[in-house]
């Protein structure tokens, strides 16, 4: 699995020189200006939009300009070796795709939880697919290839429709289970207000729900017959405000690797380590959910230590393969990317995805390259200096 990524740049400068320039944006700023010209208003504020007066957005990415990678000099990275083990998985970068609530609305063709599951295939980055959809979670799965996929669940208040929820992402392939604990219930956004627009009230995004058995069964009539009352039921049971009391009953639903998603204080990251999780998830959610916090990179460093080995997930704030090898020297396992894929997909699909996933990661790789880092184990707090 061994390759160096670097290598995308080479790809367009020789179609350069054939007189094929690039389509796609290479920097994140046209990427975002150009996603927004291709996408609704009501899907861009969605997709764009953070919580408040989006400090803890903007706040997410400043945090990666306050630190600094030494370079370090003749340490043998001509050949560089990005490989992560996660969950008994061999992966050929730590770099995977965070789960995206509306990314089906984001394409072109209204099917985003497809195209995105086909640049996972095509790229080996992984996808945690969101219980939020416009396909049931066995078609994106079935996208995968010989790539592995992650399913985030938002535990419902009934857990029979939790538990066949699991099973059905056990059933159809998925190599774990990340439990988002900071959306039971959705934050103050004034974007989406602005516009009176939330995508599943409208019933975007529930395929996972109109399938589910145990979902139907509560139905007087099918979601087919009448979508506003399966809304409505939708409504009624979305949000389940989990304590550490519910994390045996978790715990018993699968034999799958758990991820719990949203934790950045290091007395709950312990607290999910003795209740026997398998990993963690460092995330604000991207500043979509509070307004006011940390940047969740500030938060990294701790949750690393409190994890005491357990592999660490991490997102919130990432625009750039410097952003990612920051992480990973913060202690990241796993770094994630949400927004600039999703911008990705709104401008050509999956070949969109594949394309903003390649740069990150030549970013990354040449990085390493140039400051001498040839292996994610140089990458140590040591190898940082704070801005």
């Amino acid at each position: 699995m061994n390759q160096h990524f670097g290598d995308y740049q080479n790809e367009i400068y020789l179609d350069g020189l054939r007189g094929v320039p690039p389509t796609l944006p290479m920097a994140f700023t046209e990427l975002e200006a150009r996603a927004e010209a291709a996408l609704p208003p009501s899907v861009w504020s969605y997709v764009a939009g953070g919580a408040g007066a989006e400090h803890t957005q903007r706040a997410n990415v400043r945090a990666f300009e306050r630190w600094g990678l030494y370079p370090r000099m003749m340490a043998g990275a001509a050949r560089r070796d990005l490989t992560v083990d996660l969950f008994g998985l061999t992966l050929p970068s730590p770099l995977f795709m965070a789960p995206v609530g509306v990314i089906g609305l984001c394409a072109q063709d209204g099917h985003g939880d497809l195209a995105t599951a086909r640049a996972a295939a095509r790229t080996g980055v992984p996808m945690i697919a969101s219980t939020l959809s416009v396909d049931p979670l066995e078609e994106v799965a079935a996208e995968f290839g010989g790539t592995p996929g992650f399913f985030q669940l938002y535990t419902p208040t009934d857990r029979d429709l939790a538990a066949s929820l699991v099973a059905r992402a056990e059933a159809a392939g998925f190599r774990g289970i990340v439990v988002t604990l900071d959306t039971w219930i959705t934050g103050w956004r004034p974007r989406d207000l602005a516009t009176g627009n939330f995508p599943q009230l409208r019933g975007h995004c529930l395929a996972n729900y109109f399938t589910d058995p145990v979902f139907r069964a509560r139905l007087r009539t099918s979601p087919e017959e009448d979508p506003g009352s399966a809304v409505l039921e939708w409504v009624g049971l979305f949000g389940n405000p989990l304590t550490w009391d519910d994390l045996p009953w978790l715990r018993s639903l699968t034999s799958l690797p758990i991820l719990l998603k949203g934790l950045c204080h290091p007395e709950d990251v312990r607290r999910a380590r003795d209740g026997g999780v398998d990993g963690v998830y460092c995330s604000n959610h991207g500043g979509r959910q509070a307004d006011g916090g940390l940047p969740a990179l500030d938060a990294l460093p701790g949750v690393v230590e409190a994890a005491d080995g357990l592999p660490v997930l991490f997102d919130s704030g990432v625009r750039s393969g410097a952003d990612v090898v920051k992480a990973l020297a913060l202690g990241a396992t796993a770094v994630g990317v949400g927004r600039p894929y999703a911008y990705g997909l709104a401008l050509a699909g999956t070949d969109g995805i594949t394309h903003v996933l390649r740069t990150l990661l030549a970013e990354a790789d040449l990085i390493m390259a140039v400051d001498g880092y040839p292996t994610l184990a140089a990458l140590t707090p040591e190898a940082l200096v704070r801005l």
